[in-house]
């Protein structure tokens, strides 16, 4: 890896983690209040009720870097019994049941609960170990 990019290692994380929770956030918000579009018709409550709120914590706390490890890792799992549940009993492999996007989060927020907050986060302003 060139030197250049390897200084910048610390942000491309941060940025990362900042743009990871503020994507997840959203989905929660979609199906905890119906914005920026709702939910369609027969979405189960648990998916509303047990998943909305996880989704637009979690994303918020990942975001902004506070109780970033534990955050993660809840989040992480939702989206491991998300591409079970809700993908993997299709067919296996993401590109034909869909679960690309469950996939991917289950194992950014994976990565994220294994390497903490970073810099420009909360947790890291705190003082807080594995920030």
């Amino acid at each position: 890896m060139p030197a250049f990019l390897s200084s910048l290692n610390a942000r491309a994380y941060a940025l990362m983690r900042i743009m990871t929770g503020f994507m997840f956030l959203w989905h929660g918000v979609q199906k905890l209040f119906g914005y920026p579009s709702p939910m369609p018709d027969g979405v189960p409550a648990f998916i509303i009720y047990v998943a909305g709120p996880i989704e637009a914590f979690g994303g918020a706390l990942v975001m902004i870097g506070l109780f970033t490890w534990q955050a993660a890792f809840l989040s992480s799992g939702l989206m491991a019994a998300a591409y079970w549940m809700g993908h993997g009993t299709k067919a296996f492999l993401p590109s034909v049941n869909q679960g690309e996007l469950a996939a991917l989060y289950c194992f950014v927020f994976l990565f994220i609960s294994t390497h903490g907050a970073g810099i420009w986060s909360v947790d890291a302003a705190r003082g807080r170990k594995g920030a």
